[in-house]
């Protein structure tokens, strides 16, 4: 931030947190697979006077004067999602995957009705059905898995779950799970037992827009997914669906689940999603994927086991159960943030310790991708993480890793 900023005049503590947060991003190495660097532009838009501006409603049709600008914004949003992930209805205001999510259960769902859905601790997400979150409270919850043997979703077994166990929707959509789904197969399924079929792409909406991922829309009923992770733009959510379950969908958000829209998210969304339709980002989400599978390749030559064997999207999940059976997915990821690697914790497939513990970690390539890391960087950084790994004790080691992880961070600067 600028030594000149308004903020550090009027509120020293705030600006120097933010500060310094820019600073950490910038010497760190961010491998979260939902975590990204967003553009100049885009941070722009979602900085600028439309924060200040209440407009509750929808374009043309709000309860408040003086939306005409902000119309346009959310306007603007809508026709970009839908150039980009086809569909015939875009609703760009939940201010989260979640909240899209929950946009969709409360049009098409009640009080205890049946979700069937991924396992948590298979790569699932807790606004599928976790007991902890409001979808596990207000639904009756079954959830299918991933093969034991394979690491991939056991399309049998979701298949005969959803004959015994009739639910009312079936959730496809993950947060640690490496594989592309099956959409058309779920799409039967869920058409054979009278469910609908809610698709959730959070992770994947940059790999979809850029047709590098298999796209759910015009497949499922419904599909959800993050504005902000692999696509870049204003942090949020968005529903797509058909005309058919357009009102009730626009209904479920506001006024039934959201007040006023976040209308300087909704403009960096926009921002964003015209960044997506510029020719350089294909070449940008076909990066993230290769530098992916290069972090796969590079763990498996260097003895890690991962869950699937691989990856076809952004992230890889290591399951440190066979490589490291003495060290946790906590102390995986501290070790590596000591360094300046900064990945996440994350439960696997028969996962025996805590969800605070956990046997994995989940590490994800969109940010390095926008840095401008390739596949060479990347194998480097892969065999960094191995080395600290295999001797997370050891400060020679970490003290040779932390001095390269800055000699990379300047090299690939975020904000030039």
């Amino acid at each position: 931030m600028s030594d000149s900023s308004q903020l550090a005049d009027t509120d020293e503590r705030l600006y120097e947190a933010i500060s310094a947060e820019e600073r950490r991003q910038e010497d760190n190495l961010e491998m979260i697979a939902s975590e990204n660097h967003v553009s100049k532009a885009v941070l722009e838009a979602q900085g600028s006077v439309l924060t200040n501006k209440y407009a509750e409603g929808y374009p043309g049709a709000r309860y408040y004067g003086g939306c005409e600008h902000v119309d346009e914004a959310e306007n603007l949003a809508i026709e970009r999602a839908k150039e980009l992930f086809g569909g015939d209805h875009v609703n760009v205001q939940p201010h989260s995957g979640t909240q899209a999510n929950m946009g969709v259960y409360f049009a098409m769902l009640d009080p205890g009705d049946k979700i069937l859905s991924l396992n948590l601790n298979h790569g699932g997400h807790l606004s599928h059905g976790h007991h902890v979150n409001f979808s596990g409270q207000l639904y009756e919850v079954e959830q299918y898995g991933v093969d034991p043997e394979t690491g991939y979703v056991d399309y049998d077994e979701l298949e005969q779950k959803a004959l015994d166990f009739e639910p009312d929707v079936i959730v496809s959509g993950s947060s640690a799970y490496p594989r592309e789904f099956e959409y058309e197969r779920i799409s039967s399924i869920a058409a054979d037992v009278d469910a609908y079929h809610l698709a959730d792409i959070a992770h994947v909406t940059g790999l979809i827009a850029a047709d590098v991922h298999a796209n759910p829309v015009g497949v499922a009923d419904f599909v959800t997914g993050s504005t902000h992770k692999t696509i870049r733009a204003g942090r949020g959510g968005m529903i797509i669906t058909g005309e058919e379950y357009a009102d009730d969908i626009d209904s479920a958000i506001f006024p039934g689940s959201q007040g006023g829209p976040l209308m300087h998210n909704i403009a960096g969304k926009a921002a964003g999603f015209g960044e997506a339709l510029q020719p350089e980002f294909r070449e940008y989400a076909e990066q993230i994927a290769a530098n992916a599978k290069t972090l796969a390749d590079a763990f498996s030559e260097r003895g890690l086991s991962l869950v699937s064997g691989g990856t076809d999207k952004h992230l890889v999940l290591i399951d440190l159960r066979d490589s490291h059976p003495d060290l946790t997915g906590e102390e995986a990821e501290n070790a590596l943030e000591a360094v300046g690697i900064t990945v996440n914790k994350n439960t696997v497939p028969g996962e025996s310790r805590s969800p605070f513990v956990t046997s994995g970690i989940r590490v994800g390539t969109p940010a390095l991708t926008t840095r401008g890391f390739t596949e060479s960087a990347m194998e480097e950084v892969a065999n960094l993480i191995v080395d600290v790994l295999d001797e997370p004790d050891d400060g020679d080691v970490a003290q040779r890793v932390e001095a390269r992880v800055d000699e990379l961070t300047d090299e690939f600067p975020i904000y030039d």
